[in-house]
């Protein structure tokens, strides 16, 4: 047998669950004790480790309240021993297509006791008045009473952060709603650059914040620290997605994390900041239990040993020539290429062989908008408007067209090209047809 321990119970769970974690470990009986934090002003004590509900199987197939056998059975293993594993946070969104519904009909189907986990998930109502209607009917595919956190998702720029705070607006109304006890806490997701996160926090309208930060992405450092200032909670997005595809790292970052996996050694780079609370692991298949559970280390996450794996992890960039600080003097780029982004792919490219995760992030640009904003850098004119900027007194335009030679994929780039066109398709949809969706 294998015993998952939390702080609030005991569970025996089936070894044909966890084959993977004996092969790992080699043991006959394993303690899984998860850790938890607190998340900030909320006074939540939540799971290290979120059960992401992004990729369930046909999760993202129209339209969303109709649901597979095969969605319902994915989403009901998973989350089945996720719980049986303490696992305590969930957290979805209105626009992963049948997550909430499925989390639904699952939560229902397990009878999970309330108290047993707390529930996420995000929207991006424009106005005020879409707002209630939103929630309301998130709250009835979720089949619950209350959510305990609601973002609003996805402040991007500007736009779209004055957009959710305006008097009357969005964030106004969730405020309101949390007063009737439909929602207990507010924060907002962000894709966003560095100063528009910073804003965001300074507004004080919220109490956690959900953004990108990892070992190979540290450009929101300050913004981690400010939340931490403010005491609001801390939600990584996607570390082993987003953070690098470190399921299947490359050759020289396996030798770098060494004995650790990618993803261990990532994970505990996060939970070695006391402002993050969560990483939102995107568990869907049962083999990704090892891996999301590799990365617990009983709390002690700044030993020398993580320090020693950090300094052989840090050396490959000194090695780089040409080596891009990220600092973003170089920005606004009259063709609006996003010059750190691009010359960060560079960077990993160049330190640790990251050609694949390169190619994944380099070919999403002109294809997302404003969740992943920025011109090829093909589009370079070579106008020498960055160069004056450069602290590191880089030639930019000819890094950038290296770049660009190196990772532009055009297959990639026509298949979020034709991604593009169905989502403009079905926008005008929902404006012909009442109540499509």
């Amino acid at each position: 047998m294998c015993f998952a321990v939390s702080m609030n119970f005991l569970q025996v769970c089936p070894v044909k669950h966890y084959e993977k974690v004996l092969e790992r470990f080699e043991s006959k009986i394993i303690l899984l004790i998860m850790e938890y934090r607190r998340f900030g002003k909320t006074e939540e004590s939540i799971s290290v480790i979120t059960l992401g509900g992004m990729r369930f199987k046909h999760g993202w197939n129209p339209p969303r309240s109709l649901l597979p056998k095969e969605s319902i059975q994915n989403c009901i293993e998973i989350t089945r021993q996720a719980l049986e594993l303490g696992i305590n946070h969930i957290e979805t969104a209105h626009g992963y297509m049948k997550s909430e519904n499925l989390y639904g009909e699952v939560l229902k189907e397990l009878g999970t006791p309330r108290e047993n986990f707390k529930m996420m998930t995000k929207g991006a109502p424009m106005t005020g008045e879409e707002t209630r209607a939103l929630v309301e009917e998130q709250l009835k595919s979720l089949h619950l009473d209350y959510l305990d956190f609601y973002g609003w998702h996805g402040i991007n720029n500007e736009e779209r952060l004055k957009a959710a705070v305006k008097p009357g607006g969005p964030v106004e109304v969730l405020h309101r709603l949390r007063e009737e006890g439909l929602i207990r806490h507010i924060g907002f997701s962000t894709h966003g650059s560095l100063d528009i996160i910073q804003e965001a926090l300074n507004t004080d309208l919220f109490s956690f914040v959900n953004l990108h930060y990892y070992y190979f992405f540290q450009r929101n450092l300050a913004a981690v620290r400010l939340a931490g200032e403010k005491d609001i909670g801390v939600f990584i997005i996607s570390p082993n997605e987003k953070g690098g595809m470190l399921w299947k790292p490359s050759r020289k970052v396996e030798e770098a994390c060494h004995p650790l996996t990618a993803i261990e050694f990532n994970g505990r780079f996060c939970l070695s900041h006391p402002e993050v609370t969560t990483l939102s692991m995107g568990i869907h298949e049962p083999e990704h239990f090892p891996q999301s559970l590799s990365i617990l280390n009983g709390e002690d996450y700044t030993s020398q040993a993580s320090r020693a794996i950090q300094e052989k992890m840090d050396a490959p960039l000194s090695k780089i020539s040409s080596l891009c600080t990220l600092c973003a003097e170089c920005l606004p780029c009259p063709e609006e290429i996003n010059i750190p982004e691009v010359l960060r792919f560079r960077n990993l490219l160049q330190a640790y062989e990251m050609e694949d995760y390169g190619k994944f992030r380099y070919n999403m640009f002109e294809g997302e908008g404003h969740w992943f904003p920025g011109n090829f850098a093909s589009k370079c004119t070579e106008c020498g408007d960055c160069l004056p900027r450069c602290p590191e007194k880089l030639e930019i335009p000819s890094l950038l067209n290296e770049t660009h030679k190196k990772l532009f994929d055009r297959k990639a780039w026509f298949k979020n090209q034709v991604f593009q066109l169905i989502v403009l398709f079905v926008r005008f949809l929902r404006k012909l047809i009442p109540g499509f969706t």
